[in-house]
């Protein structure tokens, strides 16, 4: 699966396009009533993504801006791997400009403008030091991402999309002091687009030493779903979790089976397992053990793919990679 639709909303507010053309621009909504996009078209801008920020900080009145989302930077000029570092210091440097904000995406960037595995987001943290009231951060891309461990005292929502998220990105996650945050939702990705991390990388979460008001956790798109399955099991983080995230990856019957022989999980209000591999019984398990309970439970597998080898050898994938 590749991402082929942007951001309808940010932080609780419609997504909207901020006009990178002089012609026929439209009306602007309220300032603080929408998500503002800054974007430029892979192939036919003439204006650079810096230009554009600058024109819509002259247009707004940034400062009752809440909500921002970063889109494509790179135009047709560019090296499609263009790294975010100049987009990043762009918006650092305009924090004084911009005291309400409360909620930023950076790399909103569909597969037609640019592979997942081919953002390059950059020093994604430094947005967090930028802007200390910020209650809501999503990254998306991980090649040439860095996230060390970090302090911010009102983050609530961290989001990280990636076909690969490196171990040192995960560790400087699991690291950070986020005493906010209520929800984390992490793209592990695959091996081969760069997702070296392993279990032992997340230990800080799933012993519950990190993240107090942690509420929902998201484990996604990881070939190594099974291992983390396993670690949940007895993982103390997940008793205080109401929402647990385990879709997009590689799940079959084995990670499914430490799950039902592990902990209770009936105190979730949502477990999401869709995009999987599992076979109809341990799905009638499932549903047999928590639905009763009262947990919403999704298991859907129709997207799941893999192919069958001549000599019977079955390749699975998780749901984004490249």
């Amino acid at each position: 699966m590749a991402i082929g639709k942007h951001l309808a909303e940010l932080g609780g507010l419609p997504a909207f396009d901020f006009p990178h053309s002089a012609e026929n621009p439209p009306d602007l909504p309220a300032v603080d009533a929408v998500a503002w996009r800054i974007s430029v078209d892979s192939w036919l801008s003439k204006h650079s993504w810096a230009d554009v920020f600058a024109s819509f900080l002259d247009t707004v009145d940034s400062t009752r801006v809440r909500a921002l989302i970063i889109g494509n930077w790179i135009t047709e000029a560019a090296h499609p791997q263009t790294g975010g570092e100049p987009v990043i210091e762009a918006v650092v440097a305009a924090a004084g400009r911009l005291p309400r904000l409360r909620a930023l995406f950076h790399g909103d960037i569909t597969w037609e403008e640019n592979e997942i595995s081919w953002i390059r987001p950059g020093p994604a943290a430094e947005l967090l030091r930028a802007y200390p009231a910020l209650r809501e951060l999503g990254i998306r891309g991980s090649e040439g991402l860095v996230f060390p461990p970090t302090t911010h005292r009102h983050l609530e929502t961290l989001t990280i999309q990636s076909g690969g998220t490196p171990r040192d990105v995960l560790r400087g996650v699991a690291a950070s002091d986020l005493p906010a945050l209520t929800t984390l939702d992490l793209w592990l990705g695959t091996s081969e687009y760069g997702g070296d991390g392993e279990v032992a990388d997340l230990a800080p979460i799933l012993a519950g030493d990190r993240l107090p008001a942690l509420r929902h956790l998201g484990l996604r798109n990881s070939e190594i779903q099974d291992e983390l399955c396993a670690a949940l099991a007895a993982a103390p983080v997940v008793a205080r979790l109401e929402t647990l995230d385990l879709s997009m990856g590689v799940l079959t019957d084995a990670g499914a089976a430490a799950l039902l022989g592990g902990q209770p999980l009936t105190h979730l209000r949502r477990l999401d397992l869709h995009y999987n591999y599992l076979s109809a019984e341990i799905s009638d398990r499932l549903r047999e053990t928590l639905e009763p309970a009262g947990v919403d439970l999704d298991l859907d597998s129709d997207d799941a793919e893999n192919d069958v080898e001549d000599d019977g050898s079955v390749w699975r994938f998780v749901s984004c990679g490249e």
